[in-house]
């Protein structure tokens, strides 16, 4: 009779266990459903502001974050372009000579036999 109340105890234990994983379950989906609805309510509501243009809500999304500044003088557009140059010339300085290995990486002989 002990083993039998032990396992009933064990038994209930599981399933309130399953029962919380169900709830939080529940509790995280609702949570995100509720974060997804707002999301698309503010997409929609700032589309709406810029006359339904992405790219203008886009650029106004960079502007305000920091990621991109207005250009109002040449020297500001000449620093802007010469410092993406730099970053492009880098680029090109670590990959030329990861393709320049690949290319020249010697190959092995491939033996090939003829079925007749």
């Amino acid at each position: 009779m002990g083993n039998f109340n032990i396992s009933t105890t064990a038994s209930k234990e599981n399933n309130m266990t399953g029962k919380s994983i169900k709830m939080a379950g529940i509790i995280i989906a609702g949570t995100g459903i509720t974060f997804g609805v707002w999301a698309v309510a503010a997409l929609i509501g700032g589309l709406n502001q810029v006359d339904w243009q992405v790219t203008e809500l886009a650029r106004q999304y960079l502007v305000a974050t920091g990621l991109i500044s207005p250009i109002h003088t040449l020297v500001d557009f000449y620093t802007q372009i010469k410092g993406v140059e730099y970053i492009i010339c880098v680029a090109f300085f670590v990959a030329f000579p990861l393709f320049y290995r690949y290319v020249n990486k010697e190959r092995k002989a491939v033996k090939v036999s003829r079925r007749l």
